[in-house]
């Protein structure tokens, strides 16, 4: 018999692991020995009193002698004569439609303009020391995606767009930690994700699946409207019907190709910010209501959304216990990210806070055509460069300076490694996202007492929480509405936000294709 328990737990009985069948058994008024199996299902801190408590749920398997519990499987097959299939991109789409790919019969022939993981992890290094960025090899381009180095969190509200489980399974089978499985906002951590992301290259090779990194997809060949092969950066030309483009929401040349041949891409919304930077004892302190949380809770984070003139501006990518790190990928322009290691202990937290923008925002670039959105992202990361300290030196001010419209003087320590300048990001700064995100945080802070800390600090700028460009795709077969073999993806096609809603896409687009 199989049933479902949840326990409410002090934070130090949670802790105690070898204490939870004592508990389970006395929940369901049975002995320890009826227990055949239990296993944690879903893990989550309750703070929203000042009693904290945290939550389990556990599947228990009762009077059921010699219970064995499933193993996470893997359908693979020797696929190396398959019919080929060409995945742009080794993000999370890519890697998860290569892994479907497999199990449905089909070769995945990967293309990704990047390096491998490790070759990656060597240039960002060379990033902080030299603060120049290799445009083909950085905290967005690579192996892995931008996800690889940017926390790893497997958090979604996707669901109905795919089984959550199976991705979480598999990052599991390919050496992720097992509380994935159960947190109820996974995370990886950036410090682990890359010998997962290993793990699962390792996997499509032994297959039979093929993978070309430092090979940028110049042009996709069409001919009536039809696939008809890949023109790569090498000025070969690989000859396939049916490509996967998983190239990301950075890959702005990819959108500039697409256009230039014709094939219909449209402007969507999108938002823009900046990152928010505090220390993680003080949001500890908001958010566990002054408990010291030590080793039994993790960093706590927060979640803001705020209405402001209509609009929506929010809190994204929360990072506890996290870096700032820069995402640009090319010179000229700031753009920053955050990410935390696996066990989230920087002494600092940080979000994006962004605005939504709309169409009416972007009357100066109308004649960029579909291409605005584009060009208003590089606009703003462009004001940020030289606004900020030179290379990657990013602009930054006191929350409560911006909100006062008054010069930061200083700036207090900051996770960001290639360093901070004062600036006043007030002045500079389009109106709408300006006033939307001082409006929204003196809103928040008038509920939330001590966010505006003086340590709270603003950094510049966060310009990449999506694509401001989808391109099309039928509902049903998910191929582009007017070019049949090709089928955008992930985010960088406008239909997802994150690992786990990209590698979804990832996989119910190979499987469309195999339905063929």
């Amino acid at each position: 018999m199989i049933k479902q328990v949840d326990l409410v737990l002090s934070p130090v009985d949670a802790a105690r692991t070898n204490s939870h069948l004592g508990f389970i058994t006395k929940k369901l008024k049975i002995n320890k020995t009826q227990v055949s199996f239990f296993r944690l299902e879903k893990k989550s801190v309750d703070a929203r009193q000042r009693e904290i408590k945290v939550q389990l749920r556990f599947i228990v398997v009762v009077d059921e002698p010699g219970y064995s519990p499933a193993k996470i499987l893997f359908n693979q097959q020797n696929i190396s004569n398959a019919k080929e299939v060409a995945v742009i991109g080794a993000g999370p789409a890519g890697l998860f439609a290569a892994l479907q790919l497999i199990e449905l019969g089909l070769k995945p022939v990967l293309f990704e303009r990047g390096k491998d993981v490790h070759e990656r992890k060597r240039d960002i290094a060379t990033i902080h020391k030299s603060q120049i960025i290799n445009p083909e090899s950085n905290y967005c381009y690579g192996e892995g995606g931008a996800g690889t180095f940017s926390d790893g969190k497997l958090y979604t509200r996707s669901s109905k767009r795919g089984n959550v489980n199976r991705i979480l399974e598999l990052f599991c089978l390919h050496g992720a930690d097992e509380n994935v499985l159960y947190e109820a906002h996974p995370h990886i951590g950036s410090d682990k994700l890359p010998k997962v992301i290993e793990n699962i290259r390792l996997r499509i090779i032994e297959a039979g699946g093929v993978f070309n990194f430092n090979t940028r997809v110049k042009e996709i060949i069409v001919a009536d409207k039809k696939v008809n092969g890949l023109l790569l950066s090498n000025g070969s030309v690989f000859s396939v019907n049916n490509v996967i483009l998983a190239t990301g929401h950075s890959a702005r040349d990819v959108y500039r190709m697409l256009n230039a041949k014709d094939i219909l891409i449209e402007s969507k919304g999108f938002a823009m910010g900046v990152r928010i930077e505090h220390p993680q004892s003080v949001i500890d302190n908001i958010q566990y209501h002054g408990f010291s949380r030590g080793e039994l809770l993790p960093a706590a984070s927060y979640n803001i959304i705020q209405q402001v003139n209509g609009r929506g501006v929010y809190s994204f990518c929360m990072c506890p216990g996290g870096f700032i790190v820069p995402a640009a990928t090319t010179q000229g322009e700031t753009v920053v990210n955050g990410m935390s290691a696996s066990k989230r202990n920087s002494p600092f937290a940080n979000a994006g806070f962004v605005t939504e923008i709309r169409d009416e925002d972007l009357t100066e670039f109308k004649k960029f055509g579909v291409l605005a959105g584009l060009e208003f992202q590089s606009y703003f990361e462009q004001l940020a460069f030289h606004n900020g300290g030179g290379g990657l030196i990013a602009p930054a001010q006191r929350i409560i300076d911006f909100i006062l419209k008054r010069t930061s003087s200083s700036l207090p320590e900051t996770s960001y490694i290639s360093g901070i300048v004062p600036s006043d990001m007030h002045k500079w700064m389009p109106k709408i996202i300006g006033d939307n995100i001082g409006n929204a945080l003196q809103m928040y802070s008038q509920r939330t007492k001590g966010f505006l800390s003086e340590n709270a600090i603003m950094v510049g700028v966060e310009s990449r929480t999506s694509s401001p460009i989808r391109i099309p795709r039928n509902p049903d077969t998910f191929e582009h509405v007017e070019i049949k073999g090709l089928y955008p993806c992930g985010e960088g096609a406008g239909y997802a936000g994150g690992i786990v809603s990209s590698a979804m896409d990832g996989m119910n687009v190979a499987i469309k294709i195999a339905m063929i």
